[in-house]
């Protein structure tokens, strides 16, 4: 794409700012967004969350099959999508052209560095999170999303864009160049300004990026499709069917009537598959995976009149399950920055010098709206820094998350008694979002009480800019 920003909260909101910005600026008059039904549930929730108090409706449905048969002004699809599967969208691409319907692909970073880049579909934006680029779970983030679109939509793009700047000296600098000054200028009509503690994570994945180059991410991403693709044939090996196809990282298996009890003797040894139904299970792979959990899941899913199959054998004789008309041609991270510094040492002196420009509390006082440099306390750097605290996956079973169950009641209750009170909801992440939220409450109070008519809301002028841009009431 031809621009990008890496400021968002998280992929479920980058898909609700990227119907509001396909509202924004699409010919279309209908107000039917298009979702692939095959989207991640939660990012199909918070879609229709958003959708409803703007008076959008939310169609979902095959793109591949439904999308021709619809008026709306804009689609969304995932790519892989929520089972695994890496569809073409070629087709899609010019059937949104021809409706004046803008199409915006969720993926996921590390696929692209195969994959056929979303651009080649003819996307207007491309969005998702940095999770799998150098981020670990987290129980669910946060994860810095983005945001990338066509130049010519760059006025209408949430977030915070950067732009290279030469000095009198023909020195290059790092600017803000839009959005920050345009918030309080454009009023109602402008975009988000999401929230800064977001940079912390842009600069992990974007760290992550400048160390691997486009060699190792390669290798990475290779390494991730080659662990599934084994995995997925010995489980054929062992009588099973594999029902996505192609696919990156995730393999979705047939298991007739016996999903749940896999999935328990998985438990057992220590991992979660994904279920389903009763006959279907799904497992995703990522850089952690290794060729003895390939084997143990093997164990999990083998009877005991089937021999377990070989890994190196597999290896050998394995074809490629994506089609080359998928497949990435093209180079990725040309820029010097990606190919400077690859060994531990030059990462360490690259890493001295940006932080000897930074502004830092050891230095200076700490400007309005450094979110991340004041409230990223050296203790909670210590603590998210642990595996056992940071690895969890956000859909684990509730019972395996009883720590982190403790800290949000435990807040929860601090919070309440604060503010007087009766309950709390910690899922805001960010200031923007909290306004929103209450917002939508008050607006579910009203409309309980069959105060329908109440669509007015008033904003001091001194507010910050997401406080007008956030809601769009």
């Amino acid at each position: 794409m031809d621009i990008a920003n890496a400021s968002l909260l998280d992929e479920a909101t980058a898909a609700a700012e990227a119907m509001n910005m396909s509202r924004r600026i699409s010919k279309s008059d209908s107000n039917n967004y298009f979702v692939d039904q095959l989207c991640h549930p939660q990012t199909t929730a918070v879609l229709q969350t958003h959708a409803a108090p703007l008076e959008l409706k939310i169609v979902l449905g095959n793109p591949l099959k439904d999308f021709a048969k619809q008026h709306c002004f804009g689609v969304l699809v995932q790519y892989p999508n929520t089972l695994g599967e890496v569809n073409d969208f070629h087709q899609l691409g010019r059937q949104a052209k021809e409706r004046s319907a803008l199409l915006t692909i969720t993926t996921d970073l590390l696929s692209l560095v195969i994959h056929k880049a979303p651009a080649d579909f003819g996307a207007d934006m491309v969005i998702g999170n940095a999770q799998r680029f150098g981020i670990p779970m987290g129980y669910g983030g946060p994860h810095a999303a983005y945001f990338a679109c066509k130049d010519k939509h760059k006025r209408s793009m949430p977030g915070r864009i950067i732009g290279v700047s030469k000095d009198n000296h023909g020195n290059c600098a790092y600017r803000m160049s839009l959005q920050t000054r345009e918030q309080h200028i454009r009023r109602e009509k402008a975009t988000s300004n999401i929230c800064t503690a977001q940079v912390l994570l842009a600069v992990l994945s974007g760290f992550y990026a400048v160390y691997h180059g486009e060699y190792g991410l390669k290798m990475i991403a290779q390494r991730v499709h080659r662990y599934s693709q084994i995995l997925a044939q010995g489980l054929v090996q062992l009588g099973y069917h594999v029902n996505n196809q192609p696919y990156f990282d995730t393999i979705i298996i047939h298991t007739p009537y016996k999903a749940h009890k896999i999935a328990s003797r998985a438990e057992e040894a220590r991992i979660n598959l994904r279920i389903i139904d009763n006959n279907t299970l799904g497992i995703s792979l990522d850089e952690s995976s290794s060729r003895k959990l390939i084997s143990q899941l093997w164990e999990i899913f083998a009877t005991s009149d089937k021999p377990l199959p070989d890994i190196s054998e597999i290896d050998k004789s394995i074809g490629e399950c994506i089609p080359t008309t998928l497949l990435r041609s093209d180079s990725i991270l040309q820029q010097p920055v990606f190919n400077l510094y690859h060994s531990e040492t030059e990462m360490m002196r690259y890493m001295r010098l940006l932080a000897n420009k930074d502004i830092a509390l050891d230095r200076s006082m700490i400007p309005l709206g450094s979110c991340t440099m004041k409230l990223n306390s050296a203790t909670s750097l210590q603590a998210i820094s642990q595996y056992e605290f940071n690895s969890l996956h956000p859909f684990i079973p509730t019972y395996q998350a009883q720590g982190f169950q403790q800290l949000f009641e435990e807040l929860e209750n601090m919070l309440c008694n604060l503010t007087g009170f009766d309950a709390f909801s910690l899922q805001p992440n960010a200031g923007s979002q909290g306004e929103y939220s209450g917002l939508l409450v008050i607006q579910k109070y009203h409309q309980s009480r069959g105060d329908t008519q109440r669509n007015i809301c008033l904003i001091p002028e001194s507010a910050h800019g997401t406080n007008y841009s956030g809601p769009r009431f």
